[in-house]
């Protein structure tokens, strides 16, 4: 069994890998600026702090740690946060594996499905396609350019790049449990998606097998905007109403930010499958009926 440190340990894909984690007998430890039970321990990324005891003998750390691109509006100030949260939390775990010498057996970190950046396009895009030229392609690559540098000290990464998560409490899908469903915009726009215990499971095969590379960690069923609340409408019994959320409303209330919202594109998820995993949950209905 693995000795398994978590950053972001206690926000919604955390907790749940937490939870399936221990369940399978393996040991985690979590990164907290605020610890409150035995398994945490105290990190501080402006000092550059790390309890040295939460490094003991581990075998593996989950980078999931990141302030939440679609929690504020991106001011200036917003996208320093999101880019550091990501980053130097990175870079001060490499420092101290560097400084204590620990022979990890991995170093397994989240991206973002928004790494080819937020546009809609007919092309299915694969882990070999070019970074996209925009905040949120720039956000992706520098979060896993600070997770590429644990190959210097010959650990393997593993990176996740991942659509939006589908999960029972909080997250996008809260949001959209909204009276009446609706789609945004145009309504034109994929929506990359997975099921959380997927999501989580993706994880725990980077831990227990030979799991090493950059993914795609997307369901293979291909949804639009429209198509998603459609089929969420008819799951939670809601009324759907096809006349879309205006583009230009959505712009005025999240600013920059919008852009998630109103764009989006298709990922292929060949390359995890050719891997051996098999999805719980491959169809968008079958995922929400369980949430």
């Amino acid at each position: 069994m693995a000795k398994i440190l978590i950053t972001g340990g206690t926000g919604l894909v955390g907790s749940k890998l937490t939870e399936l984690l221990i369940a399978k007998k393996h040991t985690v430890r979590i990164l907290s600026r605020s610890p409150e039970n035995k398994n945490e321990f105290k990190w501080n990324v402006s000092s550059s702090y790390i309890d040295e005891k939460a490094l003991e003998n581990i075998d593996y750390i989950i980078h999931l740690a990141g302030a939440g691109i679609a929690d504020k509006r991106w001011t200036d100030e917003r996208k320093k946060i999101i880019i550091s949260s990501r980053v130097d939390t990175a870079n001060l775990l490499f420092n101290k594996v560097k400084e204590l010498k620990i022979p990890l057996k991995g170093f397994i970190s989240a991206s973002g499905s928004n790494y080819y950046g937020a546009k809609t396009t007919d092309k299915i895009f694969k882990e070999t396609d070019s970074v996209g030229d925009d905040f949120l392609g720039e956000v992706c690559k520098k979060w896993e350019n600070a997770a590429h540098q644990f190959k210097k000290l010959n650990i393997p990464v593993t990176i996740l790049r991942t659509g939006v998560v589908l999960s029972k409490k909080g997250g996008a899908l809260e949001r959209m449990k909204t009276p009446i469903i609706s789609p945004l915009g145009s309504g034109n726009q994929y929506m990359s998606w997975i099921h959380v215990k997927d999501l989580c499971n993706l994880y725990i095969k980077a831990i227990e097998e030979d799991f090493v590379g950059v993914f795609n960690v997307v369901a293979p069923e291909f949804h639009t905007s429209k198509t998603f609340s459609k089929t969420l409408a008819k799951v939670i019994k809601r009324p759907y109403l096809p006349i879309s959320v205006p583009s230009f409303l959505l712009k005025l209330f999240f600013g920059e930010l919008a852009v998630i919202l109103l764009e989006g594109s298709r990922l292929s998820s060949k390359k995890i499958k050719e891997e051996g995993f098999t999805f719980t949950y491959d169809s968008l209905e079958k995922a929400l009926e369980n949430l």
